[in-house]
Formats: structure tokens, sequence, C-alpha cells
């Protein structure tokens, strides 16, 4: 390896502190300041939608966490073939690198319901797809005194209809 491959290899981009693996989330929440709003979700193709979301999440208080459905998991979720286009790893560094996430993991279930027991946020955010009575995780953070909200869109945009746009090109 040369001497300018070595160094690279050792640098990372600050935000990149910000992934924590499912073991390690805990232990990054604790350090977190409080409220903490928690959301998840695939976050396959960033687009618009995704960033006001995820700012609007974070507005709501002092962190924000956010869980991406791993690569398998996405595909059980069958929002298409070739789905996810971007590796969970892109996806992870991608979001991580936004300003208003404070930490970024992952789940391997169909649902984000265990990270949501091990973070205990104070705020559980989704979009307004989501009536939030069917919210995964409603029932335990509204249980231990949190908020769970349906974040209304202000951009319609989505991830399947770029996909369909881009192969209509």
């Amino acid at each position: 390896m040369s001497e300018a491959t070595s160094a690279s290899a050792k640098r990372q981009p600050d935000f990149e502190r910000k992934i924590v693996t499912p073991q390690q989330l805990a232990e990054g929440v604790a350090s977190l300041p409080r409220p903490l709003v928690f959301t998840n979700g695939c976050f396959d193709v960033l687009h618009r939608g995704h960033v006001t979301l995820l700012a609007e999440a974070r507005s709501l208080g002092a962190a924000l966490v956010v869980a991406l459905n791993a690569d398998a998991s996405v595909r059980r979720l069958g929002k298409g073939e070739g789905r996810p286009v971007n590796s969970l790893a892109d996806r992870l560094a991608i979001i991580a690198a936004l300003q208003a996430v404070s930490l970024v993991t992952w789940f391997d279930e169909d649902t984000p319901l265990q990270r949501i027991l091990e973070c205990r946020p104070d705020i559980l955010v989704k979009g307004g797809d989501w009536p939030v009575e069917r919210i995964v995780g409603n029932s335990e953070v509204t249980g231990w005194g949190g908020r769970v909200l349906s974040v209304p869109f202000i951009h319609q945009t989505s991830t399947s209809g770029l996909l369909e746009k881009i192969r209509r090109l």
C-alpha cells in the first residue's frame, strides 16, 4: 500500500462518525441531548422530500437519530425491482452527511421497533403518508410519555417517482 493510499484509508470525513452499528446505538444515544427525535426509512435516492422531512424532524428536538432499512429489508418492502439503488453503506454515509442528523444506524428486520426501543426517543416522526396509529413504535413511545407525529409533506416527491422519470428519459 502506498503512503497516499494508507493516509487516505486512515482519514475519513467527520460525518462518518455519526454512523453507528445497531450494537453501538444505545451508547451513542446516551451522549445525545434531549429531547431526542427518531425517524426511519429507506432513504434510497435522496430527494428534497427526504431532506425536508429530516430537517423538520430535527427542528422538533435537540438531536435526531435516523434508522435505515438494510438492503434486504428494502427488498422485502416490495419497492420495485433493483431496489435499493444505493447500498446501505452509501445510504448511511449520505444521511450522516446531513447537518440535521445526529446519528444514523440501520435495521435488518421488517420494522425499526428494536431500534426505537434501544433509543427511547421523546418524539417519533414519520412522513405524512403514515397515519399516527399505523406508525411502528406508536404505542411504545406514547407509553413512556413521548409524542408520535406524522409530518405533512411539503414537497410531493418520491424515489419511485424519480426512478420512473429517469427510466422514461
